[in-house]
C-alpha cells in the first residue's frame, strides 16, 4: 500500500479575476471539505494569490503560484520572488510548465535554480516535465525525461527529493483533448520514478508524481488508478468548481 497521499492540483493558467476567483473558492470549499486521503491545491494567477489564501484559510485547499524567480530580490522587473510567495501564505509553485518553456523560453538551467530556491523558501515545487509530439514519435521520450530530471533536480539534495512533486505532462496532450493511454502514462511515470531511484531509492518511493494533460471527469479515475500516479495536474477542467471537485473526489476514493 502506497504511503503517498494523492495530490490534485488545478492550474488556472491566465484565468479568473479576483472577483471570479472568490466566487469559485466559495463554490469549491463545501464540495471538498469532507474529503479524506487527498491533498487539493489551486494554482492561481499572481493577482489572485492573497485573496485565495485568505478565503481558503483553515480549509483543506492549498494555494500555489504558477511561476517564480529563483532570486530572493533584485533588478528583475515583472518577476516574483520565493519570499514574496511565502509571505503571502502560498504553499507551493508550479515550475517548468510546458507553456512556460514554449512561450517564455524557460530552460532546464533556469529550473535547476528555481527548484532548490522554492524548497529553501518552504514552498512545494511542482516540477513539470514531458516530451513533445515530435519527440514521442521519434522515440525520444526517455531521453527527454532523463535530461529534464537530471538537470532540473541537480541542485536538490537527496534528502529533499521527497518534498518535490513531479508532474508528467506529455506536451502533445495539453489543451488538445488528447490523453496519453493508461499504458503510455504508466510507462512514463514509472520511468521517472526509476530515474529518481537512481539517485535515492527511498526518496523515489516517497516522491509524488502527477499526470497532467487534458485530465477531466471522464478519464481521471482511470489515470488515478495507475500504479505510479500519485495525483493529477488539471488544466481546463479545474476552472469549474464542480468538475474539479469531482476529480478530487476520484482521487480520494
Amino acid at each position: 500500500m502506497s504511503v503517498r497521499t494523492p495530490l490534485v492540483a488545478g492550474n488556472w493558467k491566465m484565468h479568473k479575476t479576483e472577483r471570479e476567483a472568490e466566487d469559485y473558492i466559495q463554490a469549491l470549499l463545501p464540495r471538498v471539505s469532507s474529503m479524506d486521503g487527498v491533498d487539493v491545491a489551486i494554482c492561481v494567477p499572481f493577482t489572485d494569490l492573497a485573496a485565495m489564501v485568505d478565503s481558503a484559510r483553515g480549509s483543506r485547499v492549498e494555494v500555489y503560484a504558477q511561476n517564480m524567480h529563483h532570486e530572493s530580490a533584485g533588478a528583475f522587473t515583472g518577476e516574483i520572488s520565493p519570499p514574496m510567495l511565502s509571505e503571502v501564505g502560498v504553499r507551493g509553485v508550479v515550475l517548468g510548465h510546458s507553456e512556460r518553456r514554449e512561450h517564455f523560453g524557460e530552460t532546464d538551467r533556469a529550473l535547476a535554480l528555481k527548484v532548490p530556491a522554492a524548497l529553501a523558501a518552504g514552498l512545494t515545487p511542482i516540477l513539470c516535465v514531458g516530451e513533445t509530439e515530435a519527440e514521442r514519435d521519434a522515440g525520444d521520450t526517455d531521453r527527454k525525461l532523463r535530461a529534464q530530471i537530471r538537470e532540473d533536480l541537480a541542485g536538490v539534495a537527496s534528502e529533499q527529493l521527497p518534498e518535490v512533486v513531479i508532474a508528467y505532462e506529455p506536451i502533445w496532450a495539453i489543451g488538445t483533448g488528447r490523453v496519453a493511454s493508461a499504458a503510455q502514462a504508466q510507462e512514463a511515470l514509472a520511468f521517472i520514478r526509476a530515474l529518481v531511484a537512481d539517485r535515492d531509492a527511498a526518496a523515489a518511493e516517497r516522491l509524488r508524481i502527477l499526470y497532467g494533460g487534458s485530465v477531466n471527469t471522464d478519464n481521471a479515475a482511470e489515470l488515478l488508478a495507475l500504479e505510479d500516479v500519485d495525483g493529477v495536474l488539471v488544466g481546463g477542467a479545474s476552472l469549474q468548481a464542480e468538475s474539479f471537485a469531482q476529480i478530487a473526489g476520484a482521487a480520494a476514493q
